[in-house]
């Protein structure tokens, strides 16, 4: 099959989960989680469950692994802590929990965000793979670099994504 025979048999609608990770932003300001959310909704899939959570690489790696038990849920798709900052453990938290790794995902983000930022691309740790039989998508925490990812890549992938690993 073609990836368009891919994309034509995978399903619609996805059922998500949305994980923030930051240690300043609230729900009221968390403008990132909520474009996410918004995005996802949009393009009719499911926001399941939405949280916020400090960068803590343990309650992080927790709240992550209990979706992907979750028998509701195809993705996880988490916004913060990509960086290089002391604080900035989203990578740390996620690599054990990925089976399979997309590479394509970051290399394609950064190259995406070079034409917006320049050479501060290279900054992001942006990652995704597959886990348990489910999709995980890890995002910078900046609006602008989650818009991109999701108009981009995600939106234009997520069923297709959905429908690989589930074979």
């Amino acid at each position: 099959m073609s990836h368009v025979e891919h994309r034509a048999a995978a399903p619609v609608s996805v059922r998500c989960a949305v994980l923030t990770i930051s240690d300043t932003r609230t729900v009221d300001t968390d403008t990132s989680g909520r474009a996410i959310a918004d995005l996802l909704a949009g393009a009719g899939h499911v926001v399941h469950d939405r949280r916020l959570l400090p960068d803590d690489p343990a309650a992080v790696r927790a709240q992550v692994a209990a979706w992907l038990e979750f028998p509701g849920i195809d993705a996880v798709l988490t916004t913060g802590g990509t960086g290089l900052t002391a604080r900035d453990r989203t990578f740390e938290a996620l690599d054990g929990l990925l089976e399979k790794r997309l590479d394509g995902f970051g290399e394609l983000f950064r190259m995406l965000s070079y034409e917006e930022i320049g050479a501060a691309a290279m900054l992001s740790r942006a990652v995704a793979g597959a886990a348990r039989g489910r999709i995980v998508i890890a995002m910078p925490g900046a609006e602008a670099a989650v818009r991109l990812a999701m108009t981009k890549l995600v939106l234009p992938e997520l069923g297709h994504l959905v429908r690989e690993v589930r074979r």
